[in-house]
């Protein structure tokens, strides 16, 4: 599977709003802390070690 294949069509801004919404009001540290317990519900969800790693080395890569 490709980690840069579109799957949030149609709904990519509703989501991205929604994620700065989440961050709206909190400090530097307190939206780090929640960005590290999103990433590890999301992992938890996706639950295949082979898939995130690939996400893992795509966002390293990212520019």
């Amino acid at each position: 599977m490709s980690v840069m294949q579109d799957r949030l069509s149609p709904d990519q801004d509703e989501f991205y709003s929604t994620l700065i919404a989440a961050h709206e009001g909190l400090s530097s540290e307190e939206s780090q802390a929640m960005n590290a317990r999103l990433i590890l519900l999301m992992a938890n969800r996706i639950g295949d070690l082979g898939v995130l790693s690939d996400i893992i080395e795509a966002a390293r890569g990212y520019n």
